[in-house]
């Protein structure tokens, strides 16, 4: 399950955010969104945990959770881009 992890503080690091969520469980990938042309956090991140029970359980526990003096958002990714629409001809 892809997790999108937001209003993170722009110094946290993937490997405190790695930290974290592996408490709960399997990472797949966990990946800071930088900004491109000042190469600094955006605020927000993608983790992914392949086995949902622990996704969601990690949900519930970091959720509104004070991590480098924010308080972090985690909630499902979802998915913008719709596979069917693509396969359609």
């Amino acid at each position: 399950m892809k997790l999108l992890v937001r209003n993170l503080a722009r110094n946290t690091t993937e490997d405190e955010l790695r930290s974290l969520f592996a408490v709960h469980g399997t990472l797949q990938s966990c990946t800071i969104v930088m900004d491109k042309e000042t190469g600094e956090s955006k605020g927000f991140a993608f983790v992914e945990m392949p086995k949902v029970g622990e996704a969601k359980v990690a949900i519930k526990t970091l959720n509104g959770m004070d991590v480098d003096g924010s308080k972090i958002r985690v909630k499902k990714a979802e998915d913008t881009a719709k596979k069917d629409e693509s396969d359609a001809e």
